[in-house]
């Protein structure tokens, strides 16, 4: 059986990140300046949009090449999954979330992210239980018919 997160742990999650973002570029706000914060920001944008398209075009490109070699691409489709998600918290406003996608992004970080993702995927993807249709009989997909011209 799966087990589902609770929808009050989904709610306190929605809450809390926005109020920890808001807490932290205050903290910061309050070390370097309201304006060094703010520039900070739009440096920290700008910097992991060149970070996503670099990173993003060496993900392509290792697909490709693995694509071509008729190899299975699942460490380079992982790499493109955790770029993607690490793009998507860049361009969200807030230092916090622009750590985890630097993590997400960063080449000798995403291993890490690859393990965790594959646990994750993994985990879904596996039936147990009396679920599993076991194994298949032999001409068990035929199905019988008349051919009619």
């Amino acid at each position: 059986m799966r087990r589902r997160l609770p929808w009050w742990l989904l709610v306190a999650a929605f809450i809390a990140v926005p109020v920890l973002e808001i807490w932290v570029i205050i903290q910061v706000g309050e070390v370097i300046g309201a304006w060094w914060t703010i520039l900070l920001l739009i440096a920290d944008g700008v910097f992991g949009s060149w970070l996503v398209k670099h990173e993003g075009r060496r993900a392509w490109t290792a697909l490709r090449m693995t694509l071509q070699a008729g190899r299975m691409p699942a460490r380079e489709l992982a790499d493109g999954i955790l770029i993607l998600i690490g793009g998507t918290l860049m361009i969200s406003p807030g230092f916090v979330s622009d750590v985890f996608g630097m993590l997400c992004i960063l080449p000798f970080t995403r291993p890490v992210g690859r393990r965790l993702l594959a646990g994750f995927v993994s985990r879904r993807l596996v039936m147990r239980g009396p679920q599993s249709p076991g194994p298949r009989q032999p001409g068990e997909d035929v199905v019988r018919g008349t051919v009619v011209d």
